[in-house]
């Protein structure tokens, strides 16, 4: 499954098993999309693969060890590995594969008073165990 950021500019692959996406509800999420939630998935390194990368890939941290990536020439968020684990994050809305499915819901707990999560995909009201999390978001 290949992804592409907004410009063009950076790309890549996931390889094998197309993974299943989760929506985080968290305010940290909902600010850094501007929307109810940050849909995403979480693979083994592994699995992913730049296909193509410039320099243009800026990285924001806050202290709580939150981090998002993105292309500084069009501002999509970008794949970036997770902290010290051999796991990347990549957001859902640079997959070109339309075949992808929603089956986790996370920090529901603290989602905008708005925001009406509709489907069948299992809620959580906080994060869980990053283990068991991506266990689920296999297919």
């Amino acid at each position: 499954m290949k992804g592409v950021c907004l410009c063009g500019g950076i790309q890549f692959e996931i390889l094998g098993t197309t993974p299943n996406l989760y929506q985080c509800h968290c305010s940290v999420c909902r600010k850094s999309t501007g929307s109810s939630s940050n849909t995403a998935t979480i693979v083994k390194s592994e699995q992913f693969r730049w296909s193509h990368t410039n320099s243009d890939i800026q990285t924001f941290t806050l202290q709580s060890g939150y981090r998002i990536d993105f292309c500084k020439r069009c501002g999509s968020p970008v794949p970036n590995q997770l902290r010290d684990k051999e796991l990347v994050w990549i957001p859902a809305g640079l997959l070109e594969n339309t075949e992808l499915k929603v089956t986790q819901h996370i920090f529901v707990s603290s989602k905008a008073h708005w925001d009406m999560i509709g489907g069948q995909a299992t809620e959580h009201e906080e994060m869980p165990n990053l283990e068991e999390f991506v266990s689920l978001l296999k297919c």
